[in-house]
């Protein structure tokens, strides 16, 4: 055995991933930019958590999504950070809500609300067929379904397609899917692209 040498780390201050060596496109395949559950943990809530609480929690761990699950851990929706921001929560105090009783669930996009993709149909597709046929939806997330095995495979988010193709898009608004098309149609010429069919 030996003894490896110890570099100090004080003028470091860059984390590598990924994402920052890969040269994704709309051409790339769709598998690149959604977040597969068989290999990340899905981040999970309870339903009956403080929505105040859990939005300072989002803020500081720099998570923007996470599926809500109720007592039987059973998937129920999605809360996002931008449908728990601080001015949302004021406009629902303004409507009479006490601040402290408010829950995720006050929030949370129900899972009757939610378009999804089937997996099989992703692993064909190209980032561009994730976006032309989510750019109406109105939405800034799509869940990835396994309907073999009747389960969630993960989830696509308009926030991680925009950072991995480095666009600069505001997907803070409903229309997220359409901001992204819509800078991509600006950028370049779009290729003829393959619509996938969302499960309702």
């Amino acid at each position: 055995m030996k003894k490896l040498a110890l570099y100090p780390v004080e003028k470091i201050d860059e984390l590598t991933s990924p994402e920052a060596h890969e040269d994704i496109s709309i051409l790339s395949s769709a598998v690149n930019i959604f977040t597969d559950f068989k290999k990340v943990t899905p981040l999970v809530i309870e339903s009956n958590a403080s929505a105040v609480e859990v939005e300072s929690l989002m803020q500081k761990s720099h998570v923007r999504l996470k599926l809500v699950v109720n007592h039987k851990n059973e998937f129920i929706g999605l809360i996002s950070f931008e449908s728990l921001h601080n001015q949302e929560i004021l406009k629902r105090v303004a409507e009479g809500h006490q601040r402290e009783q408010l829950k995720v669930t006050d929030f949370m996009i129900a899972k009757d609300q939610l378009k999804a993709i089937d997996y099989d149909d992703l692993s064909y597709a190209r980032i561009g067929d994730v976006i032309e046929t989510l750019k109406s939806a109105g939405q800034q997330h799509c869940l990835v379904l396994d309907r073999k095995n009747h389960a969630i495979r993960g989830v696509l988010s308009a926030n991680d397609i925009a950072r991995r193709l480095k666009l600069a898009v505001d997907v803070s608004t409903p229309n997220s899917f359409a901001a992204i098309f819509d800078v991509i149609s600006k950028i370049q010429q779009p290729a003829v692209l393959n619509t996938l069919q969302p499960h309702f």
